[in-house]
């Protein structure tokens, strides 16, 4: 595993601004105000009363665009109306957000809330930022080098709901039965986190045919892979697939359609992509991971004000994280919770982040009756 943890204490959000943001509504702005940030001398350190924060997104698609950064912005404005927010979006690629970061460097910016396209990569990129006096709030996924906090969901346990749902899913195949893993990128130390947690439910239970670590994450790597597991496995030889997330379910399904297998292996996923629930709906998909984002934003939006206030990030941290580089990192790792089928109302519903009618569009209505979520 690339990154050994140490937590203190359960992963849930003590702090009383957090617990008192989930009550209110957000409001619907979405910029953060304040003054922007000043160009510094290259060298020269940053001045600790600024008040820019950067936030710094591996892409803006899907839940970072439609979720993860309006909740971050929100709150800090919510929190901190002096500060401003600088937005940059890497879209997937490492040498862009390297660029990216040396921007906030020469803006001045006090804090950065990182998302690493790559956490080895970005190592000698958040080296400078500390030299330049910058707090760096790693989100959603470790970076090496010197971080002040982490924020993120507790990865084993991700990993392990997948295992476990997709053994109840398989019912009586999963005894003597065969699995395909298809694992996520290698350069994202989360990866290990899930496979670790899936692993542990699945070893000694279950036989693994093929394993695969999905290069960048992408879907069409996981097609690819897949295919090469349905022709060296065959098609009648695989029970089920440990997909890490909703992308490369994406990719695994096409795959096994493709392939014409009828029914479909149960199949796992995360993030509960909106086309993930919908293939849930539609019994392509068996199950994803729901990881309530406005925790995770609202965590990361209080330690990055904390941070540019010069006061410690350990009132909301609710244990520490040992990096590869780091030890002792404060950190917030939320709980994440499985979604099937029979709780999608319960869940992503609840929880607004999808209305029923932005799941059960005109191809999924019958589905969406048989599920229970139309009338």
């Amino acid at each position: 595993m690339n990154t050994r943890r140490r937590r203190t204490a359960p992963a849930v959000l003590p702090s009383a601004g957090l617990a008192l943001a989930l009550a209110l509504a957000l409001p619907s702005g979405l910029a953060a105000c304040g003054k922007a940030a000043e160009v510094r001398e290259p060298g020269a350190r940053v001045a600790p009363d600024g008040r820019a924060i950067g936030l710094l997104l591996p892409d803006d698609t899907n839940r970072f665009g439609a979720f993860d950064r309006p909740l971050i912005e929100r709150r800090i404005a919510e929190l901190c109306a002096e500060c401003d927010v600088e937005f940059n979006s890497a879209q997937a690629d490492v040498a862009t957000q390297q660029q990216q970061v040396d921007a906030m460097i020469t803006k001045g910016v006090r804090v950065m809330i990182l998302d690493a396209v790559d956490s080895k990569s970005l190592r000698s990129s958040v080296d400078r930022a500390r030299e330049a006096g910058i707090e760096v709030v790693a989100y959603d996924r470790l970076v090496d080098g010197p971080i002040s906090a982490y924020v993120s969901f507790d990865g084993e346990r991700v990993g392990r709901l997948q295992g476990e749902a997709l053994l109840k899913a398989m019912g009586k195949k999963a005894r003597g039965g065969q699995i395909v893993m298809m694992n996520g990128a290698a350069t994202d130390p989360n990866s290990a986190w899930f496979k670790e947690g899936a692993l542990a439910a699945l070893e000694g239970k279950i036989r693994i045919g093929k394993a695969y670590d999905t290069a960048e994450w992408r879907p069409l790597n996981a097609h690819i892979n897949m295919s090469g597991a349905i022709a060296a496995l065959g098609a009648d030889n695989i029970d089920g697939v440990y997909s890490a997330n909703d992308g490369l379910a994406a990719g695994i399904i096409s795959a096994l359609k493709s392939a014409k297998i009828r029914p479909l292996p149960p199949v796992t996923g995360q993030d509960a992509e909106l086309a993930g629930i919908q293939r849930i709906v539609a019994g392509d998909q068996y199950m994803t991971v729901y990881k309530p984002f406005r925790l995770e934003a609202y965590a990361a939006a209080e330690m990055a004000v904390a941070l540019v206030r010069g006061e410690s990030p350990d009132e909301i941290a609710t244990g520490r994280v040992d990096s590869p580089t780091t030890r002792g990192i404060p950190s917030v790792l939320l709980t994440p919770i499985a979604v099937t089928a029979d709780n999608i109302k319960e869940t992503v519903v609840k929880d607004g982040m999808y209305t029923v009618d932005q799941i059960c569009t005109p191809k999924f209505a019958a589905d969406c009756e048989r599920a229970g979520l139309t009338p």
